[in-house]
């Protein structure tokens, strides 16, 4: 078994609004293992991002508070820490990739002094020692001319170089863990690919395991080990990446399959989306959130929020109507989805 470096568990994430309590995260319950790839993927407002910040205590406070929950990083909760020792940790043990390389540098400072202040804070280096770090670096991230272009400002970089500054600032202190929020989004295809696979040539090398945040599951299929599918702020599905793909159980996770081209698609066949809107997250639905949009939702899916169960060996969802689940078996009455886009 390898070494679990994180365990959240029953993460409760709420921002009170004007219009009501909004529940982000509801519950969220995961591990991360040593060296692993794990993905957390869902439609945008489905809490994936909120529960990383939450993670590293960058939750904007007001509006937003940590309601319950656990993370526990080699032994110590993180939600429990002053903001001196997250301080500590951030950037150190724990590192995040933010989802924009566009705007997540500061255009006012040269690409050297975003390095250097990451080692000088945490590693003691000195000036002289903290550029040298840097300058190996961005060669290290496939920058070309590294030892000049330190100095350059990041309006001088293509998008694609300056996620490269980004995973570079990340892992200059080689720690445990990489948070990547949508690293790719800006990116174009062929961009995607290469940052893609240098996090993963740079992930053999250190040994650094990697939590992907992500709507896209061309990245989760590209790069994951395991994965975590998350719905209106909860955890609906988790499995392997080869066991997710092939007997996907949960119908949200089935419907963004099925709404995604394929290679062995016949000519002529339609996409399938998912019909409808997420819920307002402020004024849940009864049961199951998934319910309104869903072909497969039996009258009684309504009664309950369902808990993850285990369908098959290794691989969990929250579905009254999946293998496992309560009410596994029963047909829908109808295959009309209430909610529909208009």
């Amino acid at each position: 078994m390898a070494e679990t470096l994180l365990e959240v568990d029953d993460l409760r994430v709420q921002f009170h609004t004007d219009d009501g309590t909004v529940r982000a995260v509801d519950g969220a319950t995961f591990r991360l293992e040593a060296g692993e790839t794990l993905g957390i993927v869902g439609e945008s407002g489905s809490g994936k991002s909120v529960t990383n910040l939450a993670i590293l205590g960058l939750i904007p406070t007001p509006p937003g508070k940590i309601a319950g929950g656990r993370a526990i990083y080699r032994g110590q909760d993180l939600l429990k820490m002053s903001e001196g020792q997250l301080r500590d940790i951030r950037g150190r043990k724990i590192a995040m990739i933010f989802q924009d390389p566009m705007t997540s540098l500061n255009p006012f400072l040269t690409v050297a002094q975003q390095l250097t202040e990451v080692t000088m804070r945490h590693l003691g280096h000195t000036y002289e020692q903290a550029v040298e770090h840097a300058r190996a670096g961005l060669e290290r991230v496939g920058i070309p001319a590294a030892e000049r272009r330190l100095f350059d400002y990041p309006h001088q970089f293509s998008g694609g170089m300056r996620q490269r500054v980004m995973i570079a600032i990340a892992l200059s202190c080689q720690p445990d863990i990489l948070i990547a929020d949508e690293p790719t989004t800006a990116l174009d295809v062929t961009i995607q690919a290469q940052i893609l696979d240098l996090m993963r040539e740079l992930q053999r090398e250190t040994g650094t395991a990697i939590l992907m945040i992500t709507h896209d599951l061309g990245v989760i299929a590209n790069i994951c080990h395991r994965v975590n599918v998350m719905y209106a702020g909860r955890i609906v599905e988790e499995a392997t990446v080869d066991e997710l793909f092939e007997r996907p159980l949960h119908p949200y996770t089935k419907g963004l399959l099925n709404s995604l081209p394929r290679l062995d698609d016949v000519r002529g066949d339609k996409l399938r989306p998912i019909e409808g809107q997420p819920p307002d997250l402020a004024h849940m639905p009864p049961g199951c959130a998934f319910q309104p949009r869903c072909r497969e939702a039996v009258p009684g899916c309504t009664a309950e929020v369902p808990p993850l169960v285990l369908g098959a060996p290794g691989h969990r969802h929250a579905c009254l109507v999946a293998p496992g689940g309560k009410l596994e078996g029963q047909k829908p009455a109808a295959t009309a989805v209430s909610n529909s886009a208009s």
